[in-house]
């Protein structure tokens, strides 16, 4: 059947766009609305379970028999989602949120689910904080739970910080909050013995320019490599430019194989001062320079960017994810000073 010829084009192309449109949103309310009830009623499920045994009725033991009848029987009658280990989580969803109206529907049971598996309190309520501010996929929330990001933040903290981070996230309020000490970019495969060069180092960077936005965190957006700045008849290359619609300003990374040095500093302090005089506009917040390096002299640094007032901050990389229990012997000596 052919459309009829007083049909104008323009006309049918935009009643198609505008169906189109409304089936879009209809199905994304539809996703919401189900994963909504989704969570609640693993929600549910998990406080069924914890009433039936503070009834007397089973000792709330991991190793009783209660998950595995329970399992088997559930999924007899109602099909697959009702595994033991599903179950054990629900019951540790409820434990977790023993108030329903704390939940976020923002978050799918799939991300509630990895979240759970967090040792801490701490921990679970940083990584729901921030999977909500940064709406992570799952596949992102666990990339960034393997990497230790909770560990990382609140090691740079203060006690009363890491509390804070745990109940409100990770809150970009100044430059130094861009930091991660140190960045774990294990997404280049790069081995750890690996002979690279820092041309190498950036390359991959760019290649995988996701997963770098990913460690860097929310606010990033990148504009280019090698950015060219002309200052007294000379050419000079910043390894990456970025612009942070947060803290509203460039931010400059130069990236070094080994360890960072005073003429690497005096260098993104001259940078700096370009971008002050040549590139920022009105609206523009000073602009912050990070040097990324495999080591870090602490008492050098100190010393190298005593008097400057630029803001340059230096930070290491690491090429694999780090040691769990050394993160974690290191955050509860800090909570318990």
């Amino acid at each position: 059947m052919k459309i009829g010829s007083d049909l104008q084009p323009n006309n049918y192309k935009l009643l198609v766009e505008q169906i189109g449109d409304l089936l879009t949103l209809s199905r994304e309310k539809v996703a919401k609305s189900v994963n909504t009830i989704l969570v609640q009623t693993y929600w549910e499920i998990g406080r069924y379970i914890v009433e039936f045994e503070q009834n007397g009725n089973e000792k709330a033991e991991y190793g009783t028999a209660l998950f595995e009848r329970l399992s088997k029987d559930l999924t007899f009658a109602y099909g697959k989602g009702f595994g033991r280990s599903n179950l054990l989580y629900m019951r540790k969803f409820y434990l977790t949120f023993p108030k329903s109206g704390t939940l976020s529907h923002q978050l799918t049971w799939s991300h509630y689910y990895e979240i759970l598996k967090a040792d801490t309190e701490l921990e679970i309520g940083f990584y729901v904080k921030q999977t909500q501010k940064e709406k992570w996929s799952v596949r992102e929330l666990k990339r960034q739970m393997k990497s230790m990001l909770f560990h990382r933040l609140a090691l740079s903290s203060d006690k009363e910080g890491v509390l804070k981070l745990a109940t409100d996230g990770h809150e970009i309020e100044q430059a130094e909050d861009l930091l991660k000490d140190p960045f774990v970019l294990e997404f280049l495969n790069i081995p750890e013995q690996y002979q690279y060069l820092e041309s190498d180092l950036e390359e991959r960077l760019i290649s995988n320019l996701q997963h770098f936005l990913l460690e860097l965190g929310k606010g990033f957006a990148f504009i280019g490599r090698q950015y060219r700045m002309s200052i007294g008849g000379k050419h000079f290359r910043v390894d990456l430019l970025f612009y942070h619609r947060i803290l509203k300003c460039f931010v400059l990374i130069d990236l070094k194989r080994g360890e960072i040095d005073h003429q690497d500093i005096g260098q993104m302090n001259l940078y700096l001062n370009y971008f002050k005089k040549e590139e920022a506009t009105e609206g523009d917040n000073e602009p912050v320079g990070i040097i990324l390096g495999a080591y870090k002299n602490h008492i050098l640094v100190e010393y190298a960017t005593d008097s400057i007032e630029n803001k340059i901050l230096l930070a290491k990389y690491q090429l694999y994810l780090p040691q769990k229990e050394q993160l974690e012997k290191a955050l509860n000596r800090l909570l318990e000073s």
